[in-house]
């Protein structure tokens, strides 16, 4: 069946057509159709002038689609990039809903790595993050190599050139959360390598074993493929922060820091997201985005709560191989702190030649007050049961709370410190001293005699 329509005036005209569909009626001007598509009445004609007439003004519709498709088949590639059509800012062109099918615009990595996680543009380069490798593709640009094996960058026509792997067999395996950025430097987890990572000028450096790597081992494999590991950083204190959200235990959340290039702070908190913006440190719940210090004086205080305490464990371990006599235990820092947890490695269970049986003991000690709530008066005497303040440091005896063991003659509080070849010391601060103020501490120390 077809369709001749006059024209009246010299328009360039478009014949577009939108759908085939059932019309209730036939136009007049075709010939009569009782059953099926109408094929020529459904073409709707569009005019370049707004009036039709011959000097009006003319309007662009835009360009015109000249390859049909004559079926449209889905392909999902897990391990491939396309590109689109550019946008230009300056002339207002969006093309980034045109895929040419007349170029080459896919690029695909190494399947055997695993799916495409996370892109992350840098300068002229693409970072691609698989599950079990990082790449680096260039953009419009191509790399040669001479001789020697040096590799020069030259100018290309190519939109995506080279895709050249990062050493080291990493990836950011299923977690693209764990990402975060600040300056040249890159933070991700490999969850399947139980490694969290960093990338930077100098590579991949793997700074889950920077004094963490046993922690890091157990409690990433917990995350597993059903947890999280949410990441951020946090530009208000400098610090990449990783929240560990396994489904089968409670979560971890720590920070890193750059500048003594360790793992600094635990956090009472789990979030949902994390990000910084405009020089301030953010986290999301369920139902909430939550501004972090913004009260200096409650520190430990997340999402509504009523805050806590901090804590502070440290091991004290000088001349490794030696067993020694702990005495003292002194900190330099604010008032405030208390010891609530005092003890030296465990001996484990042994038999001697007698056939006795010694149980596995460990030394430990009487909690240590802070200087506040330590302090008494006897006598009309000031007295401190805890820490005292004695040239700037806060100094407190270490008094033995042992139970009594095979053969021991003195024990308990008759004993003056705890034997071991290192001692476990936690700090808190106190509910007394200043209850809204900030309690610092700078460093923690002990005596003792080599036995």
């Amino acid at each position: 069946m077809s369709v001749t329509i006059e024209l009246s005036y010299f328009n360039t005209f478009w014949a577009k057509r939108l759908a085939s569909e059932q019309l209730p009626q036939v136009p007049a001007n075709t010939e009569p159709v009782t059953t099926g598509l109408i094929a020529a009445s459904d073409w709707y004609i569009e005019e370049s002038r707004i009036r039709g007439g011959y000097n009006n003004t003319t309007v662009d519709f835009g360009v015109k689609a000249y390859i049909v498709e004559d079926t449209s088949n889905q392909s999902t590639r897990s391990n491939s990039l396309i590109y689109s059509g550019v946008f230009n800012s300056r002339t207002g062109v969006n093309q980034t809903n045109q895929f040419s099918v007349a170029e080459e615009i896919i690029r695909s990595v190494d399947p055997i790595n695993g799916s495409i996680q996370r892109l992350y543009s840098e300068d002229t380069n693409l970072i691609i993050f698989q599950e079990r490798k990082v790449n680096r593709a260039l953009i419009d640009k191509d790399a040669i190599y001479s001789a020697e094996g040096q590799s020069l960058t030259t100018s290309a026509n190519l939109v995506i050139g080279q895709i050249i792997p990062y050493v080291g067999e990493f990836g950011i395996s299923r977690n693209p959360e764990s990402f975060a950025v600040y300056g040249t430097r890159k933070y991700f987890t490999d969850v399947d390598r139980n490694a969290v990572l960093r990338l930077s000028n100098d590579g991949i450096t793997e700074i889950s074993n920077y004094g963490m790597s046993d922690f890091f081992r157990d409690q990433l494999s917990l995350v597993g493929d059903t947890g999280k590991a949410v990441g951020g950083y946090d530009i208000y204190n400098q610090n990449y922060t990783l929240s560990l959200q396994p489904t089968t235990s409670s979560s971890q959340t720590l920070s890193f820091d750059e500048r003594v290039n360790g793992w600094t702070s635990f956090y009472g908190y789990t979030p949902g997201f994390i990000f910084s913006m405009q020089g301030q440190f953010y986290s999301t719940t369920t139902d909430q985005v939550f501004l972090h210090y913004q009260n200096p004086q409650q520190p430990n205080k997340f999402y509504g709560s009523s805050g806590g305490n901090s804590q502070l464990e440290i091991v004290i371990n000088p001349e490794p191989i030696k067993m020694k006599n702990f005495n003292t235990l002194n900190y330099e820092g604010s008032s405030g702190w208390e010891v609530t947890s005092l003890s030296t490695e465990s001996t484990g269970a042994d038999t001697d030649d007698d056939g006795a049986t010694w149980n596995s003991y460990i030394d430990t000690a009487s909690r240590i007050y802070s200087y506040v709530e330590g302090a008494y008066q006897e006598n009309g005497i000031q007295y401190y049961a805890g820490f005292n303040r004695k040239q700037n440091k806060y100094v407190a005896s270490i008094k033995n709370a042992t139970s009594p063991q095979i053969n021991e003659v003195i024990y308990g509080n008759s004993l003056t410190g705890t034997k071991g070849y290192y001692l476990n010391v936690t700090l808190k601060t106190d509910t007394t001293t200043e209850p809204t103020g900030i309690k610092r501490i700078f460093s923690v120390g002990a005596t003792y005699n080599l036995r």
